[in-house]
């Protein structure tokens, strides 16, 4: 059962998320938080495996709370939640180390569906976001994509191609029938990676890659 905290500053939102994934038999909604700081403290208490996090909050915002949260180990993965699609939102959010960044507009079955992806290590944007966040920061030309391949030159062969399936968004387990290694295998190169790189979750390491791949 994947455990969630639900932050959000409306109650008839928080009650709307809360209806939609406890509709799907493998969620559990353990918690519920009407700010960032609240958000906070609730999970440093009730150990949730996924916030989904509003960005917009009084107080403490959902950015700021994401910071916080994903620096104190064991962070439970977090997805920001917003009506808006504001560039500037997503850069922030991956900055924060969330690891998931869906409009409020999603349909139920693609934000159950986001849960379990995030819960099993993965990461998950809505469409239009990952699209523009790739063509951000292929856009910032030779030095970027130079800066890049100099930060990837510290990992080993087996890693560099481990973080090219990551790039193409596949998962551990189909990366390792690629590459002839186990599951678990796979999930502790993407984990010494990421250690290497200075990155937070999957799609920080992919956008890197991108990067020194598109100057």
């Amino acid at each position: 059962m994947i455990r969630v905290l639900i932050a959000d500053d409306e109650r008839l939102v928080r009650s709307g998320l809360r209806r939609i994934l406890e509709a799907d038999g493998g969620i559990s909604v353990i918690a519920e938080a009407s700010n960032g700081a609240e958000a906070v403290s609730t999970a440093a208490r009730c150990r949730p495996d996924v916030v989904l996090m509003d960005v917009r909050m009084p107080g403490m915002d959902g950015l700021t709370a994401a910071e916080r949260i994903a620096a104190a180990p064991p962070a439970p993965k977090v997805i920001m939640l917003t009506t808006f699609d504001l560039d500037e939102y997503v850069h922030q959010a991956l900055r924060a180390g969330a690891v998931g960044f869906l409009l409020k507009d999603t349909p139920p079955r693609d934000l159950t569906a986001a849960v379990h992806l995030v819960s099993a290590g993965h990461a998950m944007l809505a469409p239009t976001v990952t699209r523009r966040l790739i063509e951000h920061f292929a856009g910032n030309g030779a030095s970027r994509a130079a800066a890049s391949r100099r930060r990837l030159a510290a990992l080993t062969d087996r890693e560099r191609e481990v973080v090219r399936g990551v790039v193409r968004g596949l998962s551990n387990g189909e990366i390792g029938r690629e590459l002839t290694m186990s599951e678990a295998t796979v999930k502790a190169h993407v984990s010494r990676a990421l250690t290497k790189l200075g990155l937070t979750n999957r799609v920080q390491a992919a956008i890197l890659a991108h990067d020194a791949d598109h100057p």
